[in-house]
């Protein structure tokens, strides 16, 4: 995906009705010794790593339970869209664990540090109305007779993503996940090396000309 440059959002779903994703096996981790665990849970930070690295957008369409790993995974994304009727939390204390795939340091960047705090205390569930108050998600919907209500939704997004110019889109992305990491003055320093390297585009220039001559661009992603 990273390197396929057809590929312009992603979206995360399951198969699995009812559940985006319900984190470890906790069955099978226990079997682990604990050099195994270390190297599990790091094979997974680095997972959602790569998850958070890809270039383009990326939504979690969260039609079900998202709970451990899988809020991680659904953090890791851009965006995230839930059903109303789905749940979530980090619940790793009420397993004698914490968050050990991006949990504490991506939720406290996502809905503050006191209220991250509070949900990784108590390994709260919250659903997805609670979520989308809190910030969590960015928009929460009705769950349907076929259980894809937040995939649905997912699609839409993505659809108002796609018109866009792909290059600037991606160059987007990477200024505000650079740019948060660090102090503002050097985060617009960040911004103008993104802008700067958007400036010869040929879709910039196609942006310019479609709004002298009133019609839609057609971005090529060049």
């Amino acid at each position: 995906l990273r390197f396929d440059e057809k590929v312009r959002v992603v979206v995360f779903k399951s198969e699995v009705k009812g559940v985006f994703c319900a984190g470890a096996d906790l069955k099978e981790r226990a079997e682990m010794d604990d050099a195994e665990v270390e190297r599990f849970v790091k094979r997974l930070r680095s997972l959602m790593d790569e998850i958070a690295a890809l270039p383009v957008p990326t939504i979690a369409a969260i039609d079900g339970y998202a709970l451990g790993g899988g809020l991680e995974l659904a953090l890791a994304c851009d965006l995230r869209v839930a059903a109303s009727s789905a749940k979530m939390g980090l619940i790793e204390t009420t397993r004698g664990l914490l968050p050990g795939a991006g949990g504490t340091q991506r939720l406290p960047r996502c809905v503050g540090i006191g209220l991250a705090k509070e949900l990784i205390f108590t390994g709260r569930q919250v659903d997805g109305q609670q979520a989308f108050s809190m910030g969590l998600v960015n928009h929460t919907v009705p769950q349907n007779n076929e259980g894809d209500a937040a995939y649905q939704r997912a699609l839409a997004l993505a659809k108002e993503i796609l018109p866009q110019a792909p290059f600037a889109v991606k160059m987007g992305k990477l200024a505000i996940n650079r740019g948060m990491e660090v102090d503002i003055a050097s985060g617009m320093a960040i911004e103008g090396m993104c802008y700067a390297q958007n400036i010869p585009t040929r879709d910039r220039q196609e942006g310019m000309a479609a709004f002298r001559e009133k019609r839609p661009p057609r971005f090529i992603g060049k």
